[in-house]
Parts: C-alpha cells; sequence; structure tokens
C-alpha cells in the first residue's frame, strides 16, 4: 500500500529530516485517503496478521486508521524508507521535477535515482527492498500483512517480483493497493497500483504524465 498523498512542498521551506530522509506529514487528502483505503481494506474480509510501516510518517499517518479499527500496533521495517534522494533530500526532487531540469528528465529516461547527485546507489536499494520484504515474509509465512511504504519502494519491489529495472513501476498512486504473494521460489504479482476505493478512473491523477515522465504540477511524489 503506498502512503496517502503527502503534504505539498513550500520554497524556501524544506521538509524535515529522518536520517537523511524527507519526512513531510500527510496532506488533508493524504487523511481522507487513509481512511478510503482502511475501509478498503476491512471491506476485504482478509484476515490481516500485522502492519507494518517505515520510519517515516506519511507511512505510519496512513496506517493509523487501519491499525486502530483492526486493534493492531503497525511495526516498523527500516529496509523500506524511501530511496535516499541525496542533494535533492527535503522536498528539492519535486521542485526539480516541475522544472524540468534536465537531471530530473535525465532521471526519467534511464530510470535511475541515481542520476541525482549523492542518491542511493540502485543495486544498494535494491538490495535493502529485497531484504525488508524477505524479512517480513519470513515472519508472517501463510499470512496475509499490509505494508504502508513509498512509491519508489513499490517500483522497486514490482521490478524484483517481474525481473524487470528500471521505472515501469514507479508512479503509483497515493493510497492505492498492490498485491505480492511471496513465496519461497519467487514473488509473484496479483495486481498493481489499485484504486477503486479512491476513484471510478483508473488512476487518481489529474492526467498522464508527458512522454518525458514528468508528473503534472500538483501531483506528488
Amino acid at each position: 500500500m503506498r502512503h496517502g498523498e503527502s503534504s505539498p512542498h513550500t520554497e524556501g521551506e524544506p521538509f524535515s529530516l529522518v536520517d537523511g530522509h524527507g519526512d513531510p506529514e500527510l496532506a488533508t487528502e493524504g487523511h481522507e485517503q487513509a481512511v478510503l483505503v482502511a475501509d478498503r481494506m476491512i471491506a476485504t474480509g482478509e484476515r490481516v496478521s500485522a502492519i507494518y510501516v517505515t520510519t517515516l510518517r506519511r507511512t505510519q499517518e496512513t496506517a493509523a486508521p487501519l491499525a486502530e479499527r483492526l486493534g493492531l500496533e503497525p511495526q516498523i521495517e527500516p529496509d523500506l524508507r524511501e530511496v535516499f534522494l541525496g542533494e535533492w533530500e527535503g522536498g528539492e526532487l519535486r521542485r526539480r521535477v516541475i522544472d524540468q531540469d534536465p537531471l530530473a528528465i535525465a532521471m526519467f529516461e534511464t530510470g535511475r535515482w541515481d542520476i541525482i547527485p549523492g542518491a542511493e546507489p540502485d543495486d544498494e536499494f535494491r538490495g535493502r527492498v529485497q531484504r525488508g520484504i524477505e524479512r517480513i515474509a519470513a515472519a508472517h509465512p501463510d499470512q496475509v500483512v499490509v505494508v504502508v511504504a513509498h512509491g519508489g519502494v513499490i517500483g522497486q519491489v514490482m521490478n524484483i517480483a517481474s525481473r524487470s529495472r528500471g521505472f515501469a513501476f514507479t508512479g503509483s498512486d497515493n493510497a492505492s493497493i498492490s498485491h505480492l504473494v511471496v513465496t519461497p521460489d519467487r514473488w509473484i504479482i496479483r495486481c498493481f497500483n489499485d484504486t477503486a476505493h479512491l476513484s471510478e478512473r483508473f488512476s487518481t491523477a489529474d492526467e498522464p504524465p508527458p512522454a518525458t515522465g514528468i508528473r503534472p504540477a500538483g501531483v506528488t511524489f
């Protein structure tokens, strides 16, 4: 599950940092999305055994309505925190994308976060995400677990499962649901970016991104 929409970046007011990562809170819309995605999970009737979040508060705030209704205490899996954006942490990524910075365009064209100066190397990011998912799966064999994570992380999980690379799965909608089955032999994708609980449309974005991959203004990351 991706976290709900986070607060927009304001020029000159960088987000607070947690271990170097930008840590915005949920926007009002994000809190509303958190309730809707909780409603969806409850409506499925699935027996959720555990809820996992990351060290960043937008995942914790998104999980809160579901955790309260299920009577579960969310657990933190630090290896599923968002990709480290180096010099573009604290909201700088959003500004660079909206301004169509040449490096931002190159980032989308190559499908690599580590185009950004000082950003986390792609192989290191992929490795820690895999370790985080495997730890959760080992702790909950044959159980349903909700993991509230980030767009970059979800994209990386889908890449690992499908044996692909790049940004093919990057950009899932806020508060969307993706379903992954983890077995000892392989990871199986059951669905990606389900937003039926948020909108009658296939995506909650106002319009599709242009060919450069730059998302329209107003869409948060």
